[in-house]
């Protein structure tokens, strides 16, 4: 008897689950309740309430830190927890913040809006202006990309009766003046790109319908997406417009106070902050301007109004190793911040540009291993004296909020997380794996002391975008998996951004498999170092990483005992067209043209399935109002292992949006279903 594989490599096309795609479709959430029932059934029950309960309790802890932004003298958050669950967004003063218990001023209760507007409303943005009391406050349903806006009063802590609202969109806006917004919204018809993101940029006055807005700029349907960003650092108002060609690639626009858009003389791939008459950028590729060549990766500094003079005078601020990498750049009070990863360990250099040159010096007091990001403290750079923020930490020391004033004071700490798990006897250790092609891939481990043979192993990586993966304190797998005697192993593949742009190209398009590869290479090296045996390994990816652990699946089967899959791409055929999947053509290639599915078909797992392999058991989680990668990739291949006789469990909670839940609890829920189905599939009885 022959299984129904469909669609096959042959017949990639053929595919009779599309009804699965059909989000709000009767027959698909039929199919996703009777799932969800039977995965609940199985791995739910007191066991799975105790631990939701343990670990929902952890991400309410009144202890946590509350992350804030400064906006004028205030310093605002939002904050979640078991009596504020969608969140209260706050402000105190530094003075008051610097107190062990600070008093807060509550701007709007959520769960109070929701509840009486009968939405499921989260924020998820806010745009402000220097000076004003307006702001513009984005409001997501269950946690969806598309936002409605609407005008809100921080003075009287109101909305604005018949002020700037625009129904839900992908999308934002900055304030220009009192009654002008800078528009960057798919609202309206022919507003969106192929990707549904913005394909205009508009000013929208105060009292005029939105669709006599004025249009600034336009960009073609096949970009990815344009946007503006309002600048008052200069010697008058500036906009920035960005047209996002694809994931990596944009042309920027320079509209000046009179109007005037210029587009800069600039390669398509770099990373460029402007301030005041100063810009800085990093290069994706090799440059060649003025008979000079700067290399990938370099971070160049010039003036900007020398620069639109004609001059190409720049001066190199950065340049990179093998194994050392820019991830980003910031200014604040005139002064260039450099984040930097040396052998994956973490620096930060700041540059301040003078008339004829560029002063030079190492942000101190800060360690120099472990995780530590830097970022500026004032939400509006106008508004910064240079104050910047620290968050320290790793695998088992929790995190640290560190405030180093003006960018030259020692650090002090504003505030510590607690300890959410009993760290005793683990340790940390670095490790490295040999790759497929004899690349070194790190990995860093996470456990007891002692290598057993038998260790349950979590693993997990991403491996895509070129963001690089850092190992920061995880409470739920501290207090679920090591506290209980497991092994944490977190691995940097290639296609992430650790070692540079050769480290991302290296994985991604047809380099995608080579990344894959890496993960399984890992797996190999903690079996070949006597740490655990294959079937111990549990391993979890989501979103990109989704493709990843699907690939693990029918790839590289015999190195896993369980997977978890979550909110992950998977069909690599028709992922372009479903939702903002055309965004990430860069990253992965285009299935519609012949060459480049020749390489996305070697990792597109819907298509790889085949019939009678010995597949590690899998679970593949997704959220119903995800609307960047559409559910049916998950819904898809669920369907399809099961149908085929594999053993594939399925979960979709009806809110979340591109995470795992709007609320601590449904987070908390999402997450330990995945650690009782690993426990239990790779045959590991914990004592929880």
């Amino acid at each position: 008897m022959s299984v129904d594989d469909r669609p096959t490599l042959q017949a990639p096309d053929d595919d009779p689950w599309l009804w699965l795609e059909e989000i709000e479709g009767r027959q698909a959430l039929d199919f996703v309740e009777r799932q969800n029932s039977l995965t609940l059934a199985a791995f739910g029950g007191k066991a799975f309430e105790h631990d939701r309960d343990i670990l929902a309790a952890i991400y309410d802890r009144p202890d946590n830190i509350p992350y804030v932004s400064r906006r004028g003298n205030d310093l605002h958050n939002l904050w979640k927890d078991a009596a504020n669950p969608r969140g209260l967004w706050r402000r105190t003063s530094l003075a008051e913040f610097r107190k062990a218990d600070p008093a807060w001023e509550t701007m709007l209760d959520i769960d109070q809006l929701a509840r009486s507007e009968d939405e499921d409303w989260l924020l998820s943005g806010i745009a402000t202006m220097p000076g004003s009391s307006r702001a513009i406050l984005s409001l997501s349903r269950g946690g969806s990309d598309a936002v409605t806006l609407r005008e809100f009063d921080l003075a009287t802590k109101s909305f604005v009766a018949n002020g700037f609202a625009l129904p839900e969109a992908k999308g934002g806006v900055d304030w220009l003046d009192a009654d002008t917004l800078l528009l960057s919204s798919a609202h309206g018809e022919d507003m969106a790109t192929s990707s549904g993101y913005a394909r205009t940029v508009r000013l929208w006055r105060r009292g005029q319908p939105v669709d006599q807005a004025q249009m600034v700029i336009e960009t073609t349907a096949d970009h990815m997406v344009i946007y503006g960003m309002a600048d008052d650092t200069g010697a008058a108002p500036r906009v920035w417009i960005v047209d996002q060609i694809d994931f990596f690639n944009h042309a920027i626009w320079l509209r000046d106070a009179a109007g005037t858009t210029t587009k800069l003389d600039l390669p398509t791939g770099i990373w460029m902050q402007a301030h005041g008459d100063w810009f800085a950028m990093k290069l994706r590729k090799d440059w060649q301007v003025d008979g000079r060549t700067y290399a990938t990766d370099t971070v160049l500094g010039i003036s900007l109004s020398a620069f639109l003079a004609g001059s190409r005078d720049f001066v190199v601020l950065f340049e990179p190793a093998p194994r050392r990498a820019l991830q980003g750049l910031f200014w604040a009070a005139g002064k260039l911040v450099l984040s930097i990863l040396d052998e994956l360990k973490p620096r930060f250099e700041i540059c301040t540009p003078f008339a004829t040159s560029w002063s030079r010096e190492i942000l101190g007091g800060l360690p120099q291993i472990g995780v530590v990001d830097v970022w500026p403290l004032d939400r509006h750079a106008s508004e910064s004296n240079g104050d910047l923020l620290a968050n320290v930490q790793d695998p088992l020391t929790p995190p640290a909020l560190l405030l180093i004033e003006r960018g030259v004071a020692s650090p002090i700490v504003l505030k510590q997380a607690p300890k959410t798990f009993t760290a005793d006897g683990l340790k940390v250790t670095q490790h490295e794996a040999i790759s497929i092609d004899g690349e070194r891939i790190p990995y860093v481990q996470t456990g007891p002391a002692g290598e057993t043979g038998n260790a349950p192993v979590y693993m997990s990586a991403y491996g895509g975008f070129g963001l690089a993966v850092k190992p920061y304190y995880n409470s739920s797998l501290g207090k679920l998996w090591l506290e209980r005697g497991g092994t944490t192993v977190q691995a940097n593949l290639r296609g992430g951004g650790e070692f540079g742009t050769r480290w991302h190209d290296a994985g991604r398009l047809a380099g995608k498999k080579l990344s894959h590869d890496d993960f399984a290479a890992v797996a190999a090296d903690l079996v070949r170092r006597g740490v655990t045996s294959a079937k111990r390994i549990a391993a979890q990816g989501g979103s990109n990483g989704g493709i990843l652990i699907t690939n693990m699946l029918v790839r590289y089967p015999e190195r896993f005992g369980a997977l978890f899959c979550t909110i992950p791409l998977i069909d690599m055929r028709r992922y372009t067209r479903l939702l903002a999947g055309a965004s990430w053509i860069a990253e992965y290639g285009d299935p519609d043209k012949p060459e480049e599915w020749e390489w996305l078909k070697t990792y597109s797992a819907y298509h790889n399935v085949k019939d009678g392999q010995s597949y590690p058991p899998i679970l593949i989680a997704t959220t119903r109002r995800d609307d960047r990668v559409h559910p049916g990739h998950a819904r898809k291949m669920a369907a399809k292992l099961q149908a085929m006789g594999y053993e594939a469990w399925f979960y979709e909670p009806p809110a979340g949006g591109h995470g795992y839940g709007k609320d601590n609890k449904e987070r908390a829920g999402f997450e330990v279903l995945g650690y009782r189905f690993l426990k239990e599939k790779i045959g590991w009885r914990d004592e929880g």
